[in-house]
């Protein structure tokens, strides 16, 4: 069949073939002549294999997708997929097959592939499900149900309201719809940037899919074939957000270990044989050790065993919380936090305890786990959209993660809704581990939730994970600080233009920053320095610029607060998190819970007794003594994470960043530890329903995903300084591609 691929002048591919299915193959044969190092990192990620060939920083992270089955969860929902959807299971299919082709050469373009030793391997048919689960298996944040545990048990169970809060381990975005009635042209406008950790290569790649059936531009994640979270088909476009939802559960099991194996104790009060078996996980440069997976009833066990696990020194990798780990790397204002010393055997985390009625473990139960379904049946739908009603019967079939979206389409349409699963189950569950063995905590089923109201209000739509659509299926949301700047941006003119969305992309405007403030200016008997920063403070116009030295002042006294707040006895017991996986760890951290959580700190009636205003006296002074000279930016810089940390960083690489964690323009320090970012903007765009042409779209780095190649930089100028990327479809203005840059040399591959 015929296949072509073009170019457009920042290295973007636009595919174009004559059917879905041969599409789906040049898709997986150019991304991976592109990403060919991510790709390779993602699949062995979700094998549990990737300290093999990256070390032991891999381990804990190897260890974690063992035992929480990700591989074999992959493999079950591909099966089930053949069976229910046969369609997309050979689309999928051809994505790999081209996968496979593009491997060898792609291999032999990224450098990574010759410092680490590794080969090309090869692509299953449920590969890509097993990337997309590797991906999003921590999204949720399920180990926040750790924290609440620690925090209720030592502070009671006020402490769960005063931490609720989205700290630097949850993905979030910011989304905004403007319908026709409220832009220039008639059409809707969809824009925004999803907040995830920047990476390099890039979690997502700019994209453009044609074939008799739809013509599709978008954002797609490397490794899945199609377009899922951002896409605009000409007709129709959408978006999502995380929808901060609860939709996996914690359970503490009883296990005993038998001459036959290993059992858990169940609700009815009988013990019942866990499946088991071991895996050996290989290390780089190190012995291999050997895991037991075990797995009951609820779940796989993650955490703990019949006699519990050993810890290790192992870092987790790409978690969620780098910033309390990697981050720090020296860099913050406590410098970076030591890693202890921790035995490697097991990689396990320590033993969570034993009863009388055996020892305790953690079983983690995960909607795909149960339902055999990843969502993958939504894809295809989604790309053959042509209205918000095409759309919204794709999304019926969306699984996890768990999104807000919003659509519109060239007809007027509108919609403003909640795709995923949540399971049916007690309140208790949302909150933390519960016990396995007693009732009441099982699920009744998944259920879709597809909570919608009215498209926009006066035009306008927002989502930035505050409470709102999806507030009856969390816990933790954001603050509402985003969500209101984008909304009063949007109402200060009655009529926009997709000219005007980045202005809104990189608003600095800090709507966190007033209970510090208001404590601040209460303040009396300063030293002379400490009353001159106040009043300096006082008259800051809260904007995190990146030239600002009095962005870089409140920052400086901000972390000094958390510091000293985290210093007080009071918060002592969690300093010292559980012995769990370090993989989990970055949830437990205090500092950055402190960081993330100030404001409602500062507000609380009581505070454990602790004397705030001393604290905030106290941090001013020591701020004033030594005040930044620097501008912000100077201290908050881009770390992105690599997969090869070895690789030496250059200035270049971490530039430096204007914007926050509560600023629209969302790049995450994390207060009191460090100032750098590891979490931000990872695409901006605009979908311009009026001409497709119209749109724009940028990603932190670029296109290509290899070194020194044209396009691995050449978006991050446009990327700091909130500009777009214009979007091109017409084929006369691209350049095509005259050799294969895929060829295959069977010889090449390898079955690792």
């Amino acid at each position: 069949m015929t296949t072509e691929t073009f170019r457009d002048a920042w290295g973007i591919p636009h595919l174009r073939a004559s059917s879905a299915r041969e599409l789906a193959r040049v898709q997986g044969r150019i991304t991976a002549h592109d990403r060919a190092w991510q790709l390779e990192v993602e699949r062995h990620r979700a094998q549990g294999t990737s300290a093999s060939f990256l070390g032991a920083e891999a381990l804990s992270w190897d260890v974690f997708a063992r035992r929480a089955r990700l591989e074999d969860t992959a493999r079950r929902c591909f099966t089930a997929l053949e069976r229910r959807d046969p369609e997309t299971a050979d689309w999928v299919r051809a994505y790999v097959d081209g996968v496979n082709e593009g491997l060898p050469a792609g291999a032999r373009r990224a450098p990574e592939f010759a410092r680490t030793g590794l080969a090309a391997g090869r692509w299953q048919p449920w590969t890509p499900l097993g990337v997309w689960l590797g991906t999003h298996i921590l999204f949720a944040g399920f180990p926040a149900k750790l924290w609440r545990e620690q925090a209720v048990r030592h502070l009671g169970p006020d402490a769960v309201g005063l931490f609720a809060t989205d700290g630097p381990g949850t993905a979030g975005s910011n989304g905004w719809l403007v319908t026709g009635d409220r832009t220039a042209t008639g059409h809707a406008l969809i824009a925004g940037d999803p907040h995830r950790f920047i990476e390099d290569p890039g979690v997502y790649q700019q994209i453009r899919l044609a074939c008799p059936e739809f013509d599709v531009i978008g954002l797609a994640v490397p490794g899945v074939p199609g377009i899922a979270h951002f896409g605009h088909t000409g007709t129709a476009a959408w978006a999502i957000t995380n929808a901060m939802a609860d939709y996996q559960d914690l359970y503490r099991e009883r296990l005993r270990r038998t001459g036959a194996g290993v059992e858990s104790l169940s609700p009815d009060g009988t013990w019942h044989r866990a499946a088991r078996h071991t895996e050996t996980v290989h290390i780089a440069g190190e012995p291999p050790i050997e895991v037991e997976v075990v797995e009951t009833a609820r779940g796989p066990v993650i955490a703990g065993g019949p006699e519990g696990l050993e810890a290790t020194d192992a870092q987790p990798g790409r978690s969620p919380a780098p910033e309390a780990t990697a981050v720090a790397g020296g860099d913050g204002p406590s410098g970076p936090p030591a890693p202890g010393d921790r035995s490697r055997t097991g990689a396990g985390g320590g033993a969570l305890g034993t009863t009388e009625g055996g020892a305790e473990a953690l079983a983690l139960r995960y909607p795909p786990r149960v339902t055999e379904d990843l969502g993958f049946s939504a894809l295809l739908p989604l790309l053959r959209s042509r209205t918000v009603a095409d759309i919204d019967r794709a999304l019926d079939a969306w699984t996890e993660p768990v999104n807000v979206v919003q659509a519109a389409d060239t007809e007027g349409g509108a919609l403003h809704r909640v795709a995923g699963h949540v399971p049916v189950r007690a309140a208790a569950n949302r909150l933390r581990p519960v016990p396995a063995w007693e009732p009441g905590h099982a699920w009744h089923g998944t259920h879709e939730t597809p909570y919608a109201r009215p498209a926009t209000e006066d035009g306008i739509a927002v989502m930035a994970n505050a409470r709102g659509l999806a507030t009856p299926l969390g816990v933790e949301f954001a603050p509402p600080h985003r969500a209101a700047r984008i909304r009063a941006l949007l109402d200060a003119r009655r009529t926009w233009t997709a000219d005007g969305m980045p202005a809104i992309h990189t608003d600095t405007r800090l709507g966190s920053a007033a209970p510090l403030l208001d404590r601040i200016a209460a303040l009396t008997g300063l030293t002379p320095a400490a009353a001159a920063l106040r009043d300096r403070l006082l008259a800051w116009d809260r904007r995190m610029g990146a030239d600002s030295t009095d962005a870089a002042a409140y920052a400086a006294v901000r972390g000094a607060v958390v510091r000293r707040l985290a210093a007080h006895p009071v918060f002592a017991p969690l300093t010292e998190p559980p012995a769990y996986p370090d993989v989990l760890l970055p949830w437990l951290a205090l500092v950055p819970r402190i960081g993330h959580a100030l404001e409602h700190l500062l507000r609380a009636e009581d505070l454990y007794g602790i004397d705030r205003a001393e604290a905030v006296r106290a941090a001013l002074e020591e701020t004033a003594a030594a005040p930044p000279a620097a501008p912000w930016s100077a201290t908050h810089r881009l770390a992105p994470w690599r997969a090869l940390p070895t690789e030496p960083y250059t200035a270049a690489d971490e530039p430096g960043l204007a914007g926050d964690h509560d600023c629209v323009l969302c790049t995450s320090a994390v207060p009191g530890l460090t100032d750098r970012a590891a979490r931000g903007p990872a695409a901006r765009y605009v979908w311009d329903l009026a001409d497709r042409d119209n749109s724009r779209w940028v990603v932190p780095f670029g296109a290509d995903g290899v070194p020194g190649a044209p396009h691995h930089r050449d978006q991050l100028p446009l990327w700091l300084a909130g500009e777009l990327v214009p979007v091109v479809t017409d084929w006369a203005r691209l350049v095509p591609e005259q050799t294969d840059p895929t060829a295959t040399d069977p010889t090449e591959e390898s079955d690792d």
